[in-house]
C-alpha cells in the first residue's frame, strides 16, 4: 500500500469534514485522486468511515510536501464554499509540512491566477 497517498487522502478526508459537511464535490475529488494513484477505493471508504490521526509529515520529499499543500487548497475550492475552519486546517497542515502558515493565504488568493509551477516556486522561495 502506498503510505504517501494514504496520508494525503486521510488529510483530505479530514479537511472535507472540518466544516461538518462532506460535499459531493469534495468526495469526488478524493476518489479521483485515489484512482489516479491506483489507491484502492475500499481503502478510501475505510478512511472516510474512520480517519486516522495525522502524524508527522516531515519525512516527505519537497515535491510530496508541495503536492500535499496544493491538493489541500484544491479541495478547499472543490465545493465553491470556503470556510474559516478549512483555512485554519490548511494552515496547520502547511506548518506540519514545513511551510509558513501564510502560504495558505497566498495560495487562496492566487490559486486561479497562477499556474501550478508558479505556486510551487512561490511556496519554496517565499514560504519555507
Amino acid at each position: 500500500m502506498d503510505i504517501v497517498t494514504k496520508k494525503l487522502l486521510n488529510i483530505l478526508i479530514q479537511l472535507a469534514e472540518v466544516d461538518k459537511h462532506f460535499a459531493k464535490a469534495e468526495r469526488d475529488l478524493i476518489f479521483k485522486i485515489a484512482k489516479e494513484r491506483n489507491f484502492p477505493e475500499q481503502e478510501v471508504t475505510a478512511l472516510i468511515r474512520k480517519p486516522e490521526p495525522i502524524e508527522t509529515l516531515g519525512a516527505l520529499s519537497p515535491e510530496q510536501k508541495f503536492e500535499y499543500l496544493f491538493t489541500t487548497v484544491e479541495l478547499v475550492f472543490a465545493d465553491h464554499n470556503i470556510f474559516d475552519s478549512e483555512i485554519l486546517f490548511c494552515r496547520n497542515i502547511a506548518i506540519k509540512l514545513g511551510f509558513k502558515k501564510d502560504v495558505i493565504d497566498h495560495f487562496l488568493q492566487h490559486f486561479s491566477r497562477k499556474t501550478r509551477e508558479e505556486l510551487r516556486a512561490d511556496a519554496t522561495t517565499l514560504f519555507m
